[in-house]
């Protein structure tokens, strides 16, 4: 669960705080950006997010399920100063070198529920956590109060069977009192939630690439602000991670990553470099901002010339397919990739080369284009077969009936598919 949880947790945080990680940013006047589930009356009153995701999954074979709820509950932090007759809110609070902000700060929350046998469902089960205010003394300039409401929801996890399957819907809603306005809203709704569920003994279908056979459990499944996709190892279907981020199946932190930057699709080499260029005026406001920003610009000062080094990123499974480059060649001429030759490479489908000149039928399976749903069923012939670097073959065509087909492949503007996205129409 290492892994799951290092995405899971990225999730968690996503917009939480960006770049400069300062409080009087005005990309962080507006936060929250992520899984915000409000009290019921906040989307229509204009105050908040709407109250609910809603999940839909498929499960092969009898299993039980461990469900976890995860999310941020806000926690205001007040700055208050000490004077002699009590204290006094203030925008900023300040003790010799060091500087708190009134702010608004968030407690990650963690609710597990199960094991629930599939048998056993439907079941409705309470989400709570209470409310609270704790008081943090700041030596003889004055004190920290954070407070937080207390969040009121329920998960209901229901089953159907589907053409030997079983479809799992999973609902997390928020029941908070009415919002009076935006800032009470967001005090009381769930930021950032997300939902991992495991599977025991049975295994969970993929909705991106579903096996023979679980299509039409599959497509009969609705999704509200939420993206289920299996997460862990590529070779294990137990757990599922329901993100309100779209993600792809067994989503991976980047090994060269050296922490946390929470800001949206991140580049760590660019925002680190960013960071170290700030000021200490600059990186003094921040640190004074969270404490989650205090760890960021830390991390980035103490990053050693190694780590970031390692930011650069890497290639990965080339395969033996990048060229050695003919002396007198030079590597743009297109002559220098001898590794592969669309005109003359091939495919074998079902038995049969496919090939420049091969004509097929295209059965569009994986969705990468929603246009490829209108060319089920059309003959095509190909003008190309191409390799990527991780080892893929994909197969470029021109349908027969375009009225433009004589100008795409003059001009080279093929359509692509994956060899299993395609019949031969030619003997075997």
């Amino acid at each position: 669960m290492s892994s799951v949880r290092a995405v899971a947790d990225a999730v968690l945080y996503e917009g939480y705080l960006l770049y400069p990680y300062r409080g009087n940013a005005t990309k962080n006047q507006a936060r929250w950006q992520f899984g915000v589930l409000g009290p019921p009356n906040a989307e229509a009153d204009g105050l908040g997010e709407n109250d609910h995701l809603e999940a839909q999954f498929v499960v092969a074979g009898e299993t039980s399920l461990d469900v976890t709820v995860r999310f941020l509950q806000l926690q205001r932090r007040d700055a208050e100063k000490a004077l002699d007759s009590g204290f006094e809110r203030v925008a900023e609070l300040t003790d010799g070198q060091l500087s708190w902000l009134t702010w608004d700060e968030a407690v990650p929350r963690e609710i597990s529920y199960g094991p629930i046998a599939v048998a056993d469902l439907p079941r409705l089960l309470p989400l709570q956590v209470p409310g609270g205010s704790d008081i943090e003394m700041v030596g003889a300039a004055g004190r920290l109060v954070r407070t937080r409401e207390s969040l009121n929801g329920f998960l209901e996890v229901t089953a159907e069977p589907v053409d030997g399957f079983t479809r799992i819907t999973l609902l997390v809603h928020n029941t908070a009192a009415r919002a009076t306005d935006k800032t009470d809203a967001i005090a009381r709704s769930f930021i950032g939630t997300h939902v991992i569920v495991e599977a025991a003994p049975g295994e969970f279908v993929s909705l991106i690439d579903p096996p023979p056979g679980a299509d039409s459990a599959v497509v009969g499944c609705q999704q509200h602000r939420c993206f289920p996709v299996l997460a862990g190892e590529p070779d294990q279907r137990r757990t599922l991670l329901i993100s309100p981020i779209i993600l792809y199946d067994y989503p991976q932190i980047a090994e060269q990553s050296e922490g946390s930057l929470f800001d949206s699709t991140e580049i760590d080499e660019i925002l680190t470099l960013r960071i170290m260029t700030m000021t200490d005026e600059e990186k003094a406001q921040a640190r004074a901002t969270d404490p989650e920003a205090a760890r960021i610009i830390d991390q980035c000062d103490s990053m050693t010339p190694d780590a970031m080094q390692r930011l650069h990123g890497i290639l990965r499974s080339p395969r033996g397919l990048i060229p050695e480059v003919p002396n007198g060649v030079d590597w743009w001429d297109p002559m220098a990739d001898t590794a592969v030759s669309p005109d003359s490479d091939a495919v074998l489908v079902n038995g049969v080369r496919v090939a420049k000149g091969s004509h097929v039928r295209l059965h569009p399976g994986r969705r990468a284009d929603a246009h490829d749903l209108f060319y089920e069923g059309k003959t095509a012939h190909v003008t190309s077969v191409h390799a990527d670097v991780d080892g893929n073959a994909h197969v470029g065509v021109v349908l027969d009936d375009d009225p433009a087909s004589d100008l795409h492949e003059w001009f080279g503007r093929y359509l692509y598919f994956a060899p299993d996205e395609v019949e031969p129409l030619t003997a075997r």
